[in-house]
Parts: structure tokens; sequence; C-alpha cells
């Protein structure tokens, strides 16, 4: 399979975003419409996967500077990354890893030296293989149970 892996450009681009986390949290997941677009959309850097064909295959999202600041409690040099979305049948493929690779780069061209993520439950062993270490109790997001990870970058 043949992918590209970009940082989101443009309007057409940040539909095939919003496409595939569609796709993956408000269908797949049943995440409430409402909680999956928020705020952060507009100032996050946006990472695209795209097919040889042009057709979105996943996505992320990097959310560093004052915002980052407020939302992982102030930890000087700390970026979040979230939305990670991969859809149903690019699953298996090392997509994931691209995607959080691209996106830890993203962090560090912005200054972040660790990067903070809320990993749901289930996927603690992928952010684990990839150096992530979990950090804190079980909670609820959107339904979902998570837990705070956090790697060196």
């Amino acid at each position: 399979m043949t992918v590209s892996v970009r940082v989101a450009e443009g309007e057409a681009d940040l539909e095939l975003v919003r496409a595939v986390r569609r796709e993956v949290f408000v269908v797949e997941q049943s995440v409430p419409e409402e909680l999956e677009y928020d705020e952060y959309d507009a100032t996050s850097v946006h990472v695209l996967a795209v097919g040889a064909d042009g057709a979105a295959l996943g996505t992320g999202r990097l959310i560093f500077g004052a915002e980052a600041l407020e939302l992982t409690g102030g930890v000087e040099g700390r970026v979040l990354l979230g939305r990670l979305a991969v859809l149903a049948a690019a699953r298996g493929t090392g997509l994931g890893v691209e995607l959080v690779r691209a996106i830890e780069a993203a962090g560090r061209e912005r200054g972040g030296v660790e990067v903070e993520l809320h990993a749901q439950v289930r996927a603690l062993g992928f952010y684990e293989r990839l150096g992530y270490v979990a950090q804190g109790p079980v909670y609820d997001d959107a339904g979902i149970p998570h837990r705070t990870m956090t790697r060196v970058l």
C-alpha cells in the first residue's frame, strides 16, 4: 500500500481530516459529534495520511504552545498528540506508527521536548511499543476509558 503522510494544508485536506475522524470516532466509536470537534482544531497541526489515489486513510493532531501548556497542566516543553485515527481498511499496516512519528516530528519542530497523549485503554499496548509510558489512573473521556501517557522526544 503506497501511503503519503504529510501536514494537512488548506481546506480540502482539513475536510479529509474531519472525514476520517467522523468515520472512526463518531460512526465506529459513537463519540458525540459535538465532542469530537473542538476549539483546538483551528490552531492545531493536523497530520494526514492519503493513499496513492488521494483517499484519506488516517489522521492525528498536535496541540502546542500556550494551548498545550494549558491542557497538560503547565508542563513546559510538552506538546499534546491527539485524535489519532486510522480507517479500518488501513489498520495493521504500520500507518498508525507513521502518523505518531510525523506528529512527534511536528512537535519537535515547534520546540516540544515531551509528548503527552490521552490513549484509549485498548490502545495502551500500541503506544507502549512506541515508547510511551502510562501515567495516573484510568478515566472516562466521551464514554471510553482512557489513560494519560507521555514520552520524551
